[in-house]
């Protein structure tokens, strides 16, 4: 184990010389220098100026010593401050202080805590790396193993509900259907945002012309809303348009996952609301379903839209979201 040493007492023995040695050499100097070659005492005068002149240099010494200690000291702590600092201002982790002393000081004793404190980083990254991996690929194995049973699951079913049984019963079984089909979107969304989070989707941002995007979606989603008897109120610009730095694919997905979001949980409203601002370069999508509240996270809102607001700061754009008892309404603009 690497001895101590305090900066305190090195400061003090660089100084020693300076402190102690001066007054003695004083001494001498006044005891066998004060007497010339005849025994007759030199002039006071004389004395005193020689006596000032030693302290000056005595003084200026000092100064130059103690200056020269206190700018190494600075040079230290400004080159272990610099290392910490690019650990704040970049996304990684420092290289380690070198410590060249066989005993460390304090400076030197921080430096290798901060070291430490490096090597404990990197660990728990890679730890964390290692689970995230994991997890990725158990959810995956999760949804696509519960495929092959819920397919199964949902054949049987649709089978039995072409059986002649009582009303109660076909009411059960087109409910059992229904569920069956939440649960395999809900697996999907699952898949979809572990995919995301471990960069399995790749991302190509772009100029995107975002009224076109949406009149694209809507066209596409139309059909759909129209066998659930939505009514959509569509307002979207002929002429006009903006762009933003987006992936095209990513903002299909999203809008996709919003119309989802109304069959599923708002169709009760049979209204959407799809509204492209392009003097304030918003896209809004609105309904009048009964808002998105922990029943709805439970149903699998939680997921769709944690896999929206991914999939949107990753574009560097953000969703607002306002939902109570007489509807959600998303506003998407830029972050």
């Amino acid at each position: 184990m690497k001895q101590t040493r305090s900066l305190f007492r090195h400061y003090l023995k660089v100084h020693f010389l300076f402190i102690f040695f001066p007054p003695i050499v004083l001494l001498f100097f006044s005891t066998f220098m004060g007497f010339s070659n005849n025994g007759e005492q030199l002039n006071t005068l004389n004395l005193l100026y020689v006596t000032l002149l030693l302290f000056g240099f005595i003084i200026v010494a000092f100064v130059i010593i103690s200056w020269l200690f206190f700018l190494r000291l600075r040079k230290r702590l400004t080159r272990l401050q610099e290392v910490m600092s690019f650990s704040a201002n970049n996304n990684s982790f420092p290289i380690p202080v070198s410590i060249q002393s066989d005993r460390m000081d304090e400076i030197d004793q921080l430096g290798s805590s901060f070291n430490w404190m490096i090597q404990q980083l990197e660990e728990s990254r890679r730890r964390e790396n290692e689970e995230e991996l994991l997890r990725h690929r158990l959810i995956a194995n999760i949804s696509h193993d519960l495929r092959t049973p819920l397919t199964i699951l949902r054949g049987h079913v649709t089978r039995l509900i072409k059986e002649s049984m009582s009303l109660e019963g076909q009411n059960s079984l087109i409910e059992m259907n229904h569920t069956i089909t939440r649960v395999g979107d809900l697996m999907d969304d699952l898949l979809s945002y572990t995919l995301l989070t471990s960069g399995k989707h790749p991302f190509h941002p772009t100029s995107t012309d975002i009224v076109r995007i949406v009149r694209a979606s809507v066209a596409a989603w139309y059909p759909v809303f129209e066998g659930k008897e939505i009514q959509l109120d569509i307002d979207l610009p002929t002429e006009e348009t903006f762009y933003w730095e987006a992936d095209p694919k990513w903002m299909k997905r999203v809008l996709d996952n919003l119309f989802q979001n109304i069959l599923r949980h708002a169709a009760e409203g049979n209204y959407a609301n799809i509204v492209v601002d392009v003097e304030k370069e918003l896209i809004i999508v609105a309904d009048r379903g009964p808002g998105m509240d922990n029943s709805s996270y439970e149903g699998g809102a939680g997921i769709g839209l944690s896999t929206l607001n991914y999939m949107l700061k990753k574009m560097k754009l953000k969703a607002d979201f306002i939902s109570n008892e007489n509807g959600t309404r998303v506003v998407i603009g830029r972050a």
